[in-house]
């Protein structure tokens, strides 16, 4: 288990952004909060020194944004990572985990993408994290830099702001309403949840080698459609609250990870089984309406 004398939070509090997310560590001496853009030198050149490592999470995330404006995608995933990995190598950061995601290999309709495959990303945030991913390698490279990269299949847990599918479904369907589903349900994701995400991370971070990459998946693969059908049952709701929608633009099919290297290496298996995960996490969003009420009230922007 990682035992760190100081953890320093530094967040732009953006749409997604809440404070209240660290409420169960709020009170822990050793945490500090710092509200600031990875896109900010200066900032960055304060809070930096004195750091052992940075795990590099920050970046825009939903597709359907990138779609809809590809801006901030880049000059935060691209550009903010630049500055944190320049902001590294100056103050002598011993290692920088950089956090992406399966979705810069594209689509695969059959078996199973390893970290030697080669980035074909069809979105502009997939591709926005791919130049990132690149950025974080060149540096090791480049510059000796320690880094080690993640690339991770969906996440689900608590806390996950409602504009992704699972807190989407469960909330609107807590309330009532309805739920959207993509073209014909037939894409398949793999899912994991958060909790294990963060095991593999902090593995990685212990004793990944400097210079690559790693995977960490959930195991357990299912269509959007599958998907729906286990939260309906879940929150006691039937196919009539599913609505039909077009497809989304350049909408990948299947994204499927090669855990073998993580595994073989780093001892990593996931350990909570979907349907065991997707019930605690439907429960979460139960009992704990006064934290996504108020961020479903607030229009989208």
């Amino acid at each position: 288990m990682l035992a760190p004398t100081q953890v320093t939070v530094l967040d732009a509090i953006t749409y997604s952004g809440n404070p209240a997310n660290l409420a169960p560590v709020r009170d822990d001496p050793r945490l500090r909060f710092v509200h600031g853009d990875i896109r900010q030198p200066d900032l960055i050149d304060e809070v930096v020194p004195g750091h052992d490592v940075i795990v590099h999470f920050a970046a825009e995330s939903h597709v359907d944004r990138s779609i809809a404006g590809a801006t901030p995608f880049v000059t935060t995933n691209v550009l903010g990572t630049q500055t944190l990995l320049d902001a590294a190598l100056r103050h002598g950061v011993r290692r920088f985990v950089h956090i992406s995601t399966d979705e810069v290999y594209g689509s695969i309709a059959e078996g199973s993408w390893t970290e030697q495959w080669p980035l074909a990303p069809n979105s502009p945030y997939s591709a926005s994290k791919a130049g990132s991913d690149l950025l974080a390698l060149a540096f090791h490279r480049t510059h000796g830099l320690d880094v080690v990269v993640t690339r991770c299949s969906n996440n689900y847990g608590p806390y996950q702001y409602p504009e992704k599918v699972v807190p989407l479904f469960v909330t609107n369907l807590l309330d009532g309403g309805t739920v959207p589903l993509y073209g014909d349900g037939g894409n398949v994701r793999d899912w994991l949840h958060v909790h294990d995400h963060c095991r593999g991370i902090a593995l990685v971070q212990q004793r990944g080698r400097a210079g690559e990459i790693y995977h960490i998946g959930g195991g357990t693969e299912l269509t959007n459609k599958e998907l729906t059908a286990q939260l309906l049952e879940a929150c006691g709701a039937g196919w009539d609250r599913v609505v039909p929608v077009a497809d989304r633009k350049g909408h990948d099919r299947r994204y499927s990870l090669d855990i073998t290297k993580i595994k073989t290496e780093l001892g990593y298996v996931p350990s909570i089984p979907l349907d065991t995960g997707l019930a605690d996490t439907v429960r979460w969003y139960r009992d704990h309406r006064s934290w996504w009420e108020p961020l479903k009230a607030v229009p989208a922007r």
